[in-house]
Protein backbone atom coordinates (compact mmCIF):
# COMPACT_ATOMS: atom_id res chain seq x y z
CA UNK A 1 0.00 0.00 0.00
CA UNK A 2 1.28 3.43 -0.86
CA UNK A 3 -0.22 6.83 -0.10
CA UNK A 4 -0.36 9.14 -3.13
CA UNK A 5 2.19 11.88 -2.54
CA UNK A 6 1.23 13.94 -5.56
CA UNK A 7 -2.56 13.93 -5.38
CA UNK A 8 -3.11 14.21 -1.64
CA UNK A 9 -0.63 16.56 -0.06
CA UNK A 10 -1.68 15.99 3.52
CA UNK A 11 -1.33 12.23 3.19
CA UNK A 12 1.94 12.71 1.37
CA UNK A 13 3.58 14.00 4.51
CA UNK A 14 2.65 10.83 6.38
CA UNK A 15 4.73 8.46 4.28
CA UNK A 16 8.18 8.91 2.70
CA UNK A 17 7.02 6.52 1.25
CA UNK A 18 -0.21 -23.05 -2.02
CA UNK A 19 -2.50 -22.17 0.88
CA UNK A 20 -1.02 -22.36 4.36
CA UNK A 21 -2.68 -23.11 7.67
CA UNK A 22 -2.30 -20.72 10.60
CA UNK A 23 0.30 -21.85 13.10
CA UNK A 24 -1.66 -20.99 16.22
CA UNK A 25 -3.13 -23.77 18.35
CA UNK A 26 -6.94 -23.77 18.64
CA UNK A 27 -8.35 -22.06 21.70
CA UNK A 28 -9.28 -24.67 24.35
CA UNK A 29 -13.03 -24.98 24.97
CA UNK A 30 -14.51 -23.20 27.94
CA UNK A 31 -16.00 -25.21 30.79
CA UNK A 32 -19.61 -26.11 30.16
CA UNK A 33 -19.43 -25.97 26.37
CA UNK A 34 -21.48 -28.55 24.50
CA UNK A 35 -19.79 -31.12 22.27
CA UNK A 36 -20.92 -29.13 19.22
CA UNK A 37 -19.44 -25.93 20.66
CA UNK A 38 -16.14 -27.71 21.23
CA UNK A 39 -16.12 -28.66 17.55
CA UNK A 40 -16.87 -25.14 16.33
CA UNK A 41 -14.21 -23.35 14.35
CA UNK A 42 -12.88 -20.24 16.08
CA UNK A 43 -14.31 -16.87 14.94
CA UNK A 44 -10.76 -15.50 14.51
CA UNK A 45 -7.61 -16.89 12.94
CA UNK A 46 -5.46 -16.08 15.97
CA UNK A 47 -4.03 -12.63 15.18
CA UNK A 48 -4.09 -10.89 18.57
CA UNK A 49 -4.14 -7.44 16.93
CA UNK A 50 -7.17 -8.30 14.78
CA UNK A 51 -8.90 -10.98 16.86
CA UNK A 52 -12.06 -11.20 14.71
CA UNK A 53 -10.28 -11.29 11.35
CA UNK A 54 -10.09 -14.63 9.61
CA UNK A 55 -11.42 -17.82 11.12
CA UNK A 56 -10.14 -21.01 12.69
CA UNK A 57 -10.75 -24.67 11.96
CA UNK A 58 -10.11 -24.79 8.22
CA UNK A 59 -7.67 -23.86 5.48
CA UNK A 60 -8.91 -22.46 2.15
CA UNK A 61 -7.28 -23.69 -1.06
CA UNK A 62 -9.46 -21.98 -3.68
CA UNK A 63 -12.15 -19.32 -4.16
CA UNK A 64 -14.53 -19.34 -7.10
CA UNK A 65 -16.20 -15.92 -7.19
CA UNK A 66 -19.22 -15.29 -9.42
CA UNK A 67 -20.26 -11.66 -9.29
CA UNK A 68 -22.95 -9.72 -11.19
CA UNK A 69 -22.75 -5.98 -10.55
CA UNK A 70 -24.83 -3.10 -11.89
CA UNK A 71 -23.24 0.35 -11.34
CA UNK A 72 -26.53 2.22 -11.87
CA UNK A 73 -28.21 0.49 -8.93
CA UNK A 74 -25.03 -0.47 -7.04
CA UNK A 75 -26.47 -3.94 -6.57
CA UNK A 76 -24.20 -6.94 -6.35
CA UNK A 77 -25.40 -10.51 -6.75
CA UNK A 78 -22.80 -13.09 -5.87
CA UNK A 79 -22.12 -16.78 -5.48
CA UNK A 80 -18.85 -17.70 -3.77
CA UNK A 81 -17.73 -21.31 -3.70
CA UNK A 82 -14.87 -22.05 -1.33
CA UNK A 83 -12.74 -25.20 -1.43
CA UNK A 84 -11.12 -25.90 1.93
CA UNK A 85 -9.80 -28.56 4.27
CA UNK A 86 -10.74 -28.90 7.92
CA UNK A 87 -7.93 -28.57 10.46
CA UNK A 88 -10.16 -30.01 13.19
CA UNK A 89 -13.53 -31.72 13.39
CA UNK A 90 -16.11 -29.04 12.58
CA UNK A 91 -19.71 -28.90 13.73
CA UNK A 92 -19.75 -25.27 12.58
CA UNK A 93 -17.36 -22.68 11.17
CA UNK A 94 -17.31 -18.98 10.40
CA UNK A 95 -16.80 -16.91 7.27
CA UNK A 96 -16.07 -13.18 7.20
CA UNK A 97 -18.80 -11.17 5.47
CA UNK A 98 -20.25 -7.75 6.15
CA UNK A 99 -23.35 -5.91 4.95
CA UNK A 100 -24.63 -8.19 2.21
CA UNK A 101 -27.74 -10.38 2.54
CA UNK A 102 -27.14 -14.13 2.49
CA UNK A 103 -29.78 -16.08 0.57
CA UNK A 104 -28.54 -19.62 1.09
CA UNK A 105 -25.52 -21.67 2.11
CA UNK A 106 -24.58 -25.20 1.09
CA UNK A 107 -21.76 -27.40 2.40
CA UNK A 108 -20.71 -30.24 0.10
CA UNK A 109 -23.82 -29.41 -1.95
CA UNK A 110 -26.17 -30.05 0.99
CA UNK A 111 -28.19 -27.16 2.49
CA UNK A 112 -26.65 -25.74 5.66
CA UNK A 113 -28.08 -23.49 8.33
CA UNK A 114 -26.44 -20.17 9.09
CA UNK A 115 -26.60 -17.16 11.38
CA UNK A 116 -25.18 -13.64 11.18
CA UNK A 117 -23.59 -11.54 13.91
CA UNK A 118 -21.60 -8.46 12.94
CA UNK A 119 -19.02 -9.47 10.34
CA UNK A 120 -19.32 -13.18 11.16
CA UNK A 121 -21.34 -15.64 9.08
CA UNK A 122 -21.61 -18.85 11.11
CA UNK A 123 -22.30 -21.95 9.03
CA UNK A 124 -23.64 -25.23 10.46
CA UNK A 125 -23.40 -28.08 7.95
CA UNK A 126 -25.99 -30.84 7.99
CA UNK A 127 -23.24 -33.28 8.93
CA UNK A 128 -20.08 -32.49 10.89
CA UNK A 129 -16.90 -32.24 8.84
CA UNK A 130 -14.15 -34.65 9.88
CA UNK A 131 -10.68 -33.43 10.82
CA UNK A 132 -8.49 -33.11 7.68
CA UNK A 133 -11.47 -33.69 5.37
CA UNK A 134 -11.80 -31.58 2.23
CA UNK A 135 -15.09 -29.74 1.83
CA UNK A 136 -16.80 -27.03 -0.20
CA UNK A 137 -19.07 -24.24 0.98
CA UNK A 138 -21.22 -22.25 -1.43
CA UNK A 139 -22.73 -18.93 -0.35
CA UNK A 140 -25.36 -17.10 -2.41
CA UNK A 141 -25.78 -13.46 -1.48
CA UNK A 142 -26.98 -10.08 -2.69
CA UNK A 143 -27.17 -6.43 -1.69
CA UNK A 144 -25.53 -3.03 -1.89
CA UNK A 145 -21.83 -3.32 -0.98
CA UNK A 146 -20.61 -0.81 1.56
CA UNK A 147 -16.88 -0.14 1.85
CA UNK A 148 -15.03 -0.32 5.13
CA UNK A 149 -14.00 2.88 6.83
CA UNK A 150 -11.17 3.17 9.31
CA UNK A 151 -9.92 6.72 9.69
CA UNK A 152 -7.14 5.61 12.02
CA UNK A 153 -5.59 3.72 9.13
CA UNK A 154 -6.45 4.25 5.47
CA UNK A 155 -9.93 5.71 5.53
CA UNK A 156 -12.19 4.07 2.93
CA UNK A 157 -11.29 0.69 1.45
CA UNK A 158 -12.85 -2.56 0.23
CA UNK A 159 -15.49 -2.60 -2.50
CA UNK A 160 -16.10 1.08 -3.28
CA UNK A 161 -18.90 1.84 -5.78
CA UNK A 162 -18.06 4.48 -8.40
CA UNK A 163 -20.30 6.11 -11.03
CA UNK A 164 -19.13 3.72 -13.75
CA UNK A 165 -18.21 0.65 -11.67
CA UNK A 166 -16.19 -0.04 -8.55
CA UNK A 167 -12.75 0.63 -7.10
CA UNK A 168 -11.69 -2.49 -5.17
CA UNK A 169 -8.73 -2.22 -2.80
CA UNK A 170 -9.13 -4.29 0.36
CA UNK A 171 -6.07 -3.94 2.60
CA UNK A 172 -6.12 -4.83 5.44
CA UNK A 173 -9.49 -6.60 5.83
CA UNK A 174 -11.90 -5.26 3.22
CA UNK A 175 -12.50 -8.33 1.06
CA UNK A 176 -15.41 -9.24 3.35
CA UNK A 177 -17.24 -6.21 1.90
CA UNK A 178 -17.80 -8.11 -1.37
CA UNK A 179 -17.30 -11.84 -0.82
CA UNK A 180 -17.35 -14.28 2.10
CA UNK A 181 -14.06 -15.89 3.05
CA UNK A 182 -11.23 -16.32 5.49
CA UNK A 183 -10.21 -12.67 5.42
CA UNK A 184 -6.68 -12.70 6.82
CA UNK A 185 -3.31 -12.98 5.03
CA UNK A 186 -2.43 -16.13 7.02
CA UNK A 187 -4.71 -18.14 4.71
CA UNK A 188 -3.79 -17.79 1.04
CA UNK A 189 -5.63 -19.43 -1.85
CA UNK A 190 -5.97 -19.45 -5.61
CA UNK A 191 -8.87 -17.60 -7.25
CA UNK A 192 -11.26 -17.79 -10.20
CA UNK A 193 -13.42 -14.76 -11.04
CA UNK A 194 -16.54 -14.68 -13.22
CA UNK A 195 -17.69 -11.07 -13.34
CA UNK A 196 -20.78 -9.86 -15.22
CA UNK A 197 -21.31 -6.14 -15.84
CA UNK A 198 -23.35 -3.99 -18.24
CA UNK A 199 -21.98 -4.04 -21.80
CA UNK A 200 -19.38 -1.30 -22.22
CA UNK A 201 -18.02 -1.75 -18.69
CA UNK A 202 -14.66 -3.51 -18.24
CA UNK A 203 -14.02 -5.92 -15.37
CA UNK A 204 -10.40 -6.27 -14.21
CA UNK A 205 -9.34 -8.94 -11.74
CA UNK A 206 -6.15 -10.68 -10.67
CA UNK A 207 -4.18 -12.99 -12.92
CA UNK A 208 -5.10 -13.52 -16.53
CA UNK A 209 -8.30 -13.86 -18.55
CA UNK A 210 -9.18 -17.47 -19.34
CA UNK A 211 -10.98 -16.50 -22.55
CA UNK A 212 -12.45 -13.58 -24.39
CA UNK A 213 -15.33 -11.66 -22.74
CA UNK A 214 -18.79 -12.76 -23.84
CA UNK A 215 -21.76 -10.42 -24.30
CA UNK A 216 -25.43 -11.37 -24.20
CA UNK A 217 -28.60 -9.51 -23.31
CA UNK A 218 -26.78 -6.24 -22.76
CA UNK A 219 -24.32 -7.73 -20.29
CA UNK A 220 -20.68 -8.78 -20.64
CA UNK A 221 -19.01 -11.53 -18.64
CA UNK A 222 -15.27 -11.58 -17.93
CA UNK A 223 -13.39 -14.59 -16.58
CA UNK A 224 -10.08 -14.21 -14.78
CA UNK A 225 -7.86 -16.71 -12.95
CA UNK A 226 -5.07 -16.18 -10.42
CA UNK A 227 -3.41 -19.58 -10.17
CA UNK A 228 -0.81 -18.52 -7.62
CA UNK A 229 -1.71 -18.34 -3.91
CA UNK A 230 -3.03 -14.92 -2.90
CA UNK A 231 -4.09 -13.22 0.31
CA UNK A 232 -7.72 -12.13 0.29
CA UNK A 233 -6.86 -8.44 0.71
CA UNK A 234 -5.09 -8.53 -2.67
CA UNK A 235 -8.14 -9.77 -4.59
CA UNK A 236 -9.76 -7.19 -6.84
CA UNK A 237 -12.70 -6.80 -9.20
CA UNK A 238 -12.15 -3.23 -10.33
CA UNK A 239 -14.91 -2.21 -12.74
CA UNK A 240 -15.45 0.75 -15.04
CA UNK A 241 -14.63 2.28 -18.38
CA UNK A 242 -10.94 1.81 -19.15
CA UNK A 243 -8.49 2.28 -21.99
CA UNK A 244 -6.21 -0.75 -22.19
CA UNK A 245 -2.72 -1.45 -23.46
CA UNK A 246 -1.52 -5.04 -23.57
CA UNK A 247 1.71 -6.72 -24.56
CA UNK A 248 4.78 -8.13 -22.86
CA UNK A 249 7.81 -6.81 -21.02
CA UNK A 250 11.22 -7.06 -22.67
CA UNK A 251 11.75 -10.27 -20.69
CA UNK A 252 8.50 -11.75 -22.00
CA UNK A 253 6.14 -11.29 -19.02
CA UNK A 254 2.57 -10.46 -20.12
CA UNK A 255 1.85 -6.82 -19.28
CA UNK A 256 -1.57 -5.15 -19.03
CA UNK A 257 -2.06 -1.46 -18.23
CA UNK A 258 -5.50 0.11 -17.81
CA UNK A 259 -6.49 3.74 -17.27
CA UNK A 260 -9.79 5.48 -16.76
CA UNK A 261 -10.42 7.89 -19.69
CA UNK A 262 -9.73 10.79 -17.32
CA UNK A 263 -6.17 9.45 -16.99
CA UNK A 264 -5.67 8.24 -20.56
CA UNK A 265 -2.48 10.31 -20.84
CA UNK A 266 -0.88 8.09 -18.20
CA UNK A 267 -1.57 4.81 -20.00
CA UNK A 268 1.62 4.58 -22.04
CA UNK A 269 3.92 5.58 -19.19
CA UNK A 270 2.18 3.13 -16.82
CA UNK A 271 2.60 0.32 -19.35
CA UNK A 272 6.22 1.12 -20.15
CA UNK A 273 7.38 1.72 -16.59
CA UNK A 274 5.55 -1.32 -15.25
CA UNK A 275 7.37 -3.47 -17.77
CA UNK A 276 10.79 -1.94 -17.17
CA UNK A 277 10.50 -2.05 -13.40
CA UNK A 278 9.16 -5.60 -13.28
CA UNK A 279 12.08 -6.82 -15.38
CA UNK A 280 14.62 -4.93 -13.29
CA UNK A 281 13.26 -6.19 -9.97
CA UNK A 282 13.59 -9.73 -11.33
CA UNK A 283 17.36 -9.15 -11.56
CA UNK A 284 17.52 -7.78 -8.00
CA UNK A 285 14.94 -9.84 -6.10
CA UNK A 286 14.87 -13.04 -8.13
CA UNK A 287 12.43 -14.35 -10.78
CA UNK A 288 9.09 -12.60 -11.05
CA UNK A 289 6.68 -14.75 -9.00
CA UNK A 290 3.53 -14.37 -11.11
CA UNK A 291 2.33 -14.84 -14.68
CA UNK A 292 1.58 -11.22 -15.60
CA UNK A 293 2.26 -7.66 -14.51
CA UNK A 294 0.85 -4.19 -15.12
CA UNK A 295 -1.34 -1.69 -13.31
CA UNK A 296 -4.68 0.10 -13.20
CA UNK A 297 -5.39 3.84 -12.80
CA UNK A 298 -8.98 4.50 -11.77
CA UNK A 299 -10.68 7.85 -11.29
CA UNK A 300 -11.68 7.24 -7.67
CA UNK A 301 -9.63 9.63 -5.51
CA UNK A 302 -8.53 7.13 -2.89
CA UNK A 303 -5.35 8.98 -1.98
CA UNK A 304 -3.39 5.72 -2.06
CA UNK A 305 -2.24 2.87 -4.25
CA UNK A 306 -2.53 -0.84 -3.48
CA UNK A 307 -0.38 -3.70 -4.72
CA UNK A 308 -3.27 -5.94 -5.86
CA UNK A 309 -1.61 -9.14 -7.05
CA UNK A 310 -0.50 -8.77 -10.71
CA UNK A 311 -2.45 -5.48 -11.04
CA UNK A 312 -1.43 -2.64 -8.68
CA UNK A 313 -4.25 -0.13 -8.37
CA UNK A 314 -3.67 3.64 -8.35
CA UNK A 315 -6.54 5.65 -6.93
CA UNK A 316 -7.25 8.89 -8.75
CA UNK A 317 -3.76 10.04 -9.72
CA UNK A 318 -1.10 9.46 -12.34
CA UNK A 319 1.59 7.37 -10.65
CA UNK A 320 5.22 8.36 -11.03
CA UNK A 321 7.99 5.80 -11.35
CA UNK A 322 8.75 5.86 -7.62
CA UNK A 323 5.24 4.73 -6.70
CA UNK A 324 5.18 2.15 -9.49
CA UNK A 325 8.53 0.81 -8.25
CA UNK A 326 7.07 0.56 -4.74
CA UNK A 327 3.90 -1.29 -5.75
CA UNK A 328 5.69 -3.70 -8.08
CA UNK A 329 8.28 -4.53 -5.40
CA UNK A 330 5.31 -5.69 -3.33
CA UNK A 331 4.72 -8.48 -5.85
CA UNK A 332 7.72 -10.11 -4.16
CA UNK A 333 7.44 -8.56 -0.68
CA UNK A 334 3.87 -8.91 0.53
CA UNK A 335 2.28 -10.85 -2.33
CA UNK A 336 4.58 -13.82 -2.93
CA UNK A 337 6.10 -13.57 0.55
CA UNK A 338 3.13 -12.84 2.79
CA UNK A 339 3.15 -11.89 6.45
CA UNK A 340 1.42 -14.30 8.82
CA UNK A 341 0.53 -11.53 11.30
CA UNK A 342 -0.04 -7.82 10.67
CA UNK A 343 2.55 -6.89 13.31
CA UNK A 344 5.25 -7.78 10.74
CA UNK A 345 3.97 -5.28 8.15
CA UNK A 346 7.44 -3.71 7.83
CA UNK A 347 8.41 -6.84 5.85
CA UNK A 348 6.02 -5.53 3.18
CA UNK A 349 6.29 -1.76 3.44
CA UNK A 350 9.89 -1.39 4.57
CA UNK A 351 11.07 -3.56 1.68
CA UNK A 352 8.91 -1.74 -0.88
CA UNK A 353 10.14 1.62 0.42
CA UNK A 354 13.75 0.48 0.17
CA UNK A 355 12.98 -0.66 -3.37
CA UNK A 356 12.19 2.99 -4.20
CA UNK A 357 15.69 3.92 -3.09
CA UNK A 358 17.19 1.07 -5.11
CA UNK A 359 15.27 2.22 -8.19
CA UNK A 360 16.64 5.76 -7.81
CA UNK A 361 20.12 4.26 -7.38
CA UNK A 362 19.62 2.18 -10.54
CA UNK A 363 18.49 5.27 -12.47
CA UNK A 364 21.46 7.26 -11.20
CA UNK A 365 19.36 10.00 -9.64
CA UNK A 366 20.19 9.38 -5.96
CA UNK A 367 21.97 6.75 -3.91
CA UNK A 368 20.29 4.81 -1.14
CA UNK A 369 23.08 6.00 1.13
CA UNK A 370 22.19 9.64 0.47
CA UNK A 371 18.53 8.99 1.23
CA UNK A 372 19.46 7.11 4.40
CA UNK A 373 21.72 9.94 5.62
CA UNK A 374 19.03 12.56 5.01
CA UNK A 375 16.52 10.59 7.03
CA UNK A 376 19.05 9.80 9.74
CA UNK A 377 19.63 13.52 10.21
CA UNK A 378 16.12 13.98 11.55
CA UNK A 379 16.24 15.06 15.21
CA UNK A 380 15.66 12.57 17.99
CA UNK A 381 12.32 14.27 18.68
CA UNK A 382 10.94 13.30 15.25
CA UNK A 383 7.83 11.12 15.77
CA UNK A 384 9.29 8.47 13.48
CA UNK A 385 11.80 7.44 16.15
CA UNK A 386 9.06 6.87 18.74
CA UNK A 387 7.31 4.22 16.63
CA UNK A 388 9.26 0.91 16.47
CA UNK A 389 8.36 -0.46 13.01
CA UNK A 390 9.02 -4.09 13.91
CA UNK A 391 5.77 -4.14 15.85
CA UNK A 392 3.12 -2.45 13.70
CA UNK A 393 0.27 -1.08 15.79
CA UNK A 394 -3.25 -2.21 14.86
CA UNK A 395 -4.67 1.31 15.22
CA UNK A 396 -1.84 2.84 13.16
CA UNK A 397 -0.66 0.11 10.77
CA UNK A 398 0.45 2.41 7.99
CA UNK A 399 2.52 4.78 10.10
CA UNK A 400 5.42 6.58 8.39
CA UNK A 401 7.87 4.62 10.52
CA UNK A 402 6.73 1.24 9.15
CA UNK A 403 7.70 2.49 5.70
CA UNK A 404 10.64 4.81 6.24
CA UNK A 405 12.31 3.38 9.31
CA UNK A 406 11.58 -0.06 7.90
CA UNK A 407 13.50 0.87 4.77
CA UNK A 408 16.29 2.36 6.86
CA UNK A 409 16.60 -0.95 8.69
CA UNK A 410 17.46 -2.62 5.41
CA UNK A 411 20.06 -0.01 4.56
CA UNK A 412 21.62 -0.31 8.02
CA UNK A 413 21.79 -4.06 7.38
CA UNK A 414 23.35 -3.48 3.96
CA UNK A 415 26.01 -1.32 5.59
CA UNK A 416 26.71 -3.98 8.21
CA UNK A 417 27.01 -7.03 5.95
CA UNK A 418 28.16 -5.49 2.64
CA UNK A 419 26.59 -5.42 -0.80
CA UNK A 420 27.52 -8.96 -1.96
CA UNK A 421 25.89 -10.62 1.04
CA UNK A 422 22.98 -8.16 1.18
CA UNK A 423 21.86 -8.72 -2.40
CA UNK A 424 22.40 -12.46 -2.08
CA UNK A 425 20.17 -12.26 0.99
CA UNK A 426 17.33 -10.58 -0.94
CA UNK A 427 17.27 -13.33 -3.55
CA UNK A 428 17.61 -16.10 -0.97
CA UNK A 429 14.74 -14.60 1.05
CA UNK A 430 12.36 -14.53 -1.91
CA UNK A 431 13.43 -17.98 -3.14
CA UNK A 432 13.16 -19.78 0.21
CA UNK A 433 9.68 -18.43 0.97
CA UNK A 434 8.17 -18.13 -2.52
CA UNK A 435 4.35 -18.20 -2.29
CA UNK A 436 4.56 -18.77 1.47
CA UNK A 437 4.43 -16.88 4.76
CA UNK A 438 7.20 -14.99 6.53
CA UNK A 439 8.05 -13.49 9.90
CA UNK A 440 10.62 -11.01 11.13
CA UNK A 441 12.37 -13.78 13.08
CA UNK A 442 12.86 -15.76 9.88
CA UNK A 443 14.43 -12.78 8.11
CA UNK A 444 16.80 -12.07 10.98
CA UNK A 445 17.85 -15.73 11.11
CA UNK A 446 18.57 -15.81 7.37
CA UNK A 447 20.55 -12.56 7.51
CA UNK A 448 22.68 -13.95 10.35
CA UNK A 449 23.19 -17.28 8.60
CA UNK A 450 24.34 -15.73 5.33
CA UNK A 451 26.48 -13.03 6.92
CA UNK A 452 27.93 -15.13 9.72
CA UNK A 453 27.28 -12.21 12.07
CA UNK A 454 25.21 -11.71 15.19
CA UNK A 455 22.78 -8.98 14.14
CA UNK A 456 20.53 -8.92 17.19
CA UNK A 457 21.67 -5.45 18.29
CA UNK A 458 21.17 -3.95 14.83
CA UNK A 459 17.64 -5.28 14.40
CA UNK A 460 16.69 -4.45 17.97
CA UNK A 461 17.80 -0.83 17.60
CA UNK A 462 16.14 -0.26 14.24
CA UNK A 463 12.96 -2.29 14.63
CA UNK A 464 12.03 -2.52 18.28
CA UNK A 465 13.35 0.48 20.25
CA UNK A 466 11.19 3.64 20.57
CA UNK A 467 14.16 5.92 20.02
CA UNK A 468 16.56 7.02 17.34
CA UNK A 469 19.29 4.41 16.77
CA UNK A 470 22.78 5.65 17.52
Amino acid sequence: MRVNRRGVAMLATLISVLACSPADEPTPPAAGQSAADRRAGAPGIGDADFPRDGNGGYDVSHYDLVVDYTPATKRLDGVTTISASATQELSSFNLDLTGLDVREVAVNDAPATFTRKGDELTVRPARAIADQAPFTVRVTYTGLPKPANDNANLGTYGFIPTPDGAFVASEPNGSKTWFPGNDHPADKATFDFTITVPAGVTALANGEMTGQPTTSGGKTTYRWRERHPMATYLATATLGKFDLRQGSTAAGIPNLAAADPRFKSSLDSLYTLSGQITDYWATVFGPYPFSSTGGVVDDYSAGYALENQTKPLYGGFQPDETIIAHELAHQWFGNSLTIRRWKDLWLNEGFATYAEWLWAEHKGTRTAEATFKDLQSRPATDPMWKYPPGRAKPDDLFNQSVYTRGGMTLHALRRAIGDPVFFTLLKAWTAEHRYGHVTTEQFVALAERLSGKNLDALFDAWLFQPRKPS
